[in-house]
């Protein structure tokens, strides 16, 4: 039985690569497009990048202090819901900066293959969230049938949806500051 939750989240992982590829296959725009479109890439995974640093040593930290008070098997399950979480995040934002362009050319042809567009590059980052968090926990709970190493998990998860949360906050407050200040 506990099978059926493992092959429900990996034909949503393959479902979310189906979508990432149709996402990338869409035409880019003009020069001065791609141009802007790979400064908003390159900031917004240096960004990410910066971030993920920031997370990774309190994950690390966490993690240690997790196996020394619990067992090792609570720490790799909050190790693993922070990779699994960090790696949606970062095919998140890469799919992302990617169909921005893509979404602003198919704007050109009018506002269904626009939206449509968008509507693909979105789902990828919902699926693949849903999937990998429905396969990690039953991956997990097949393995250990403890529910400490999930409880462990979700709170992997969750550190790096909090940093995200606020870390992003701050970077978009940011770049409205600096908006103003131009014009």
């Amino acid at each position: 039985m506990i099978f059926i939750p493992i092959v429900v989240s990996i034909f949503s992982l393959v479902f979310a690569y189906f979508l990432a590829n149709e996402v990338n296959k869409a035409p880019s725009g003009s020069g001065k497009m791609v141009e802007i479109s790979g400064y908003i890439r390159e900031g917004a995974l240096a960004f990410l990048k910066r971030q993920y640093k920031a997370v990774g040593l309190v994950a690390v930290i966490l993690f240690l202090l997790l196996c020394l008070v619990m067992n090792i098997r609570v720490g790799l399950g909050f190790l693993i819901g922070v990779i699994a979480s960090a790696s949606a995040g970062c095919v998140g934002m890469m799919i992302s900066t990617k169909a921005n362009v893509k979404v602003a050319q198919a704007a050109r042809k009018g506002l269904a293959p626009a939206l449509n567009l968008s509507f693909q590059a979105g789902s990828v980052t919902g699926i693949l969230v849903v999937g990998l968090g429905l396969f990690c926990v039953s991956f997990l709970y097949f393995l250990t049938q403890d529910l400490m190493v999930l409880l462990a998990l979700s709170f992997g998860g969750s550190l790096v949806s909090v940093f995200a949360r606020l870390g992003g906050g701050i970077y978009t407050k940011a770049a409205d500051v600096g908006a103003d200040l131009v014009g």
